[in-house]
This record gives C-alpha cells, sequence and structure tokens, in this order.
C-alpha cells in the first residue's frame, strides 16, 4: 500500500486520515508531521505513525504522496524542505491561494504537483473537492490523489487554475453561506415571537433536512423548490421577495464573485 505523508493535521487533515482509515487505509502507511504531538493521539492509537517534524523522519522513508494539509501562509517556510522527496513523490495541497508556481518555486520545476480545493462537510464524509494536476503527474499518481479526497466524498478533476478559484467561492466557502442561512431563518422565527431554542432547532433542520432530500433526490434544486411552492400560498409570497432583482439569487451571485475575486488576489492572479 502507497506511503503517504501528511504534513499538518487540523481539522482538514485529521478528517481525511479518519477517512482513510474508515476506508480500510494500513495505518501503518500514514504518517503524520505535525509539532502539536498530542492532538494526535485517537490517531495514534489507532496505529498511525506522528512525528513532531520533518527532520525526525527515517533517512530510508521515501512516501509515494505528501498532502500539505496546512495554512496558507505557513506554506513558504513548511514546504521548501520536502523537495528532498520529487523524485519519486506526488506533492498534493488543500490550501487556498497556494498555486502552481508557488510549489513550483519550492520543490522544483519538476515537481509533481496536485492541488486540491475541498470543503468542510469532508469532515462527516459528505465533502466535495476538485483537482487540478501539473502535466507531469502520473496515472497511477492521479489515482492515488483522487482516491485519498474520494473518502472525504466527491472528486472530480478540473483543468485551469481559474477554476480552482471558482470551485474555492462556490463549494469551499459555501459552507459558511449555508451556515448564515440557518442563522437567518432563526433570526426570523425569533422576530415572529417563537422561543429562542425552537427558533434555533427550525433553522437547523429545516437546512439540513432540506439539503438531505436534495441529496437523495434526482430531480434539480428548482424542480425540488417548485414542489414546495403552491400557487397562490405562502411560499410563493415569500419566493416573490427572495427571487426579486435584488433578491437572494443576485446577492449569492455577488457574494460568490467576490469570493472569487478574493481567490485570485490571493494566489498573485
Amino acid at each position: 500500500m502507497s506511503e503517504i505523508l501528511l504534513v499538518g493535521c487540523g481539522k482538514m487533515g485529521g478528517a481525511l486520515v479518519d477517512g482513510w482509515l474508515s476506508k480500510g487505509r494500513n495505518p501503518a502507511s500514514i504518517t503524520i508531521i505535525e509539532p502539536q504531538l498530542p492532538s494526535l493521539a485517537p490517531l495514534v492509537s489507532r496505529g498511525v505513525q506522528a512525528l513532531a517534524s520533518d527532520q525526525d523522519l527515517p533517512g530510508a522513508f521515501v512516501p509515494e504522496l505528501i498532502l500539505f494539509a496546512v495554512k496558507p501562509q505557513l506554506m513558504d517556510y513548511v514546504v521548501p524542505p520536502y523537495a528532498r522527496f520529487k523524485e519519486s513523490v506526488v506533492y498534493m495541497s488543500i490550501a487556498a491561494g497556494r498555486t502552481m508556481a508557488f510549489f513550483k518555486k519550492c520543490l522544483g520545476e519538476d515537481a509533481s504537483i496536485v492541488r486540491v480545493m475541498p470543503n468542510t462537510p469532508a469532515a462527516i464524509g459528505r465533502g466535495i473537492s476538485a483537482g487540478l494536476a501539473s502535466n507531469n503527474v502520473r496515472r497511477d499518481q492521479l489515482d492515488l490523489a483522487a482516491s485519498l479526497m474520494q473518502t472525504a466524498g466527491e472528486f472530480h478533476w478540473l483543468t485551469s487554475e481559474r477554476q480552482i478559484d471558482a470551485v474555492t467561492a462556490v463549494s469551499g466557502s459555501g459552507p459558511a453561506y449555508v451556515f448564515l442561512l440557518a442563522e437567518c431563518l432563526a433570526e426570523a422565527a425569533k422576530s415572529l415571537g417563537l422561543p429562542d431554542n425552537l427558533a434555533e432547532r427550525l433553522g437547523r433542520m429545516t437546512v439540513t433536512g432540506s439539503g438531505e432530500m436534495l441529496a437523495q433526490s434526482q430531480e434539480t434544486a428548482a424542480i425540488l423548490r417548485e414542489h414546495v411552492t403552491s400557487p397562490g400560498g405562502t411560499t410563493e409570497a415569500a419566493l416573490k421577495v427572495l427571487m426579486a432583482d435584488a433578491g437572494l439569487q443576485t446577492l449569492v451571485k455577488e457574494a460568490v464573485g467576490v469570493a472569487f475575486q478574493r481567490s485570485r488576489e490571493l494566489a498573485g492572479s
């Protein structure tokens, strides 16, 4: 089984490792570099190897894939030491705003790179991620990268870094938009006189229940919306507000556009 080296193990890194183990990956094939070693105790108890620094790696250690799961602002000094593995490894990053050019600069022009943008529902196996590979990534390396991400949900290949920025704006940031909707529904319920606890549950369960219906249905979101909307009823009255020219559709498109532009700025595009 392929040797995987995970550099950084915060919430997303930990979610991925949990997914790998749940899908049957041999824990002995996973090594984690994480300065905060005590936080890895649950994973270590399951057989995963954990080290505080790349300097602690055995001299004969040769991974097949190195996944960088640290914050973008830490990449400048975290990534370069791993250039010593570039002859045999594919590098994968889940950091927003760090481009192929950045990794080529840190690791060498001939390094094999995969950039991936996941989202936080990966923590419960319901994520969706998309990735872009440099031209020199081999087919077996592509398959390995995809299989590792598929343990956390859906995975799709992209063809340009502009598409990575679009995915970042839609699904990478998207869970926050959905959580905000739940907040807004709860606040609206409170404004109508419902108790706080009930209002919070109404907002939460309406969003999660509707999301599960969407996940299980073969119908489009538009069709499901129409199924809830009776002519002349309460839902239609509300949708006239939400779907007005300056309503929810316009706001979401504007918000995603701003997030997309910010992603481009962070990438230096």
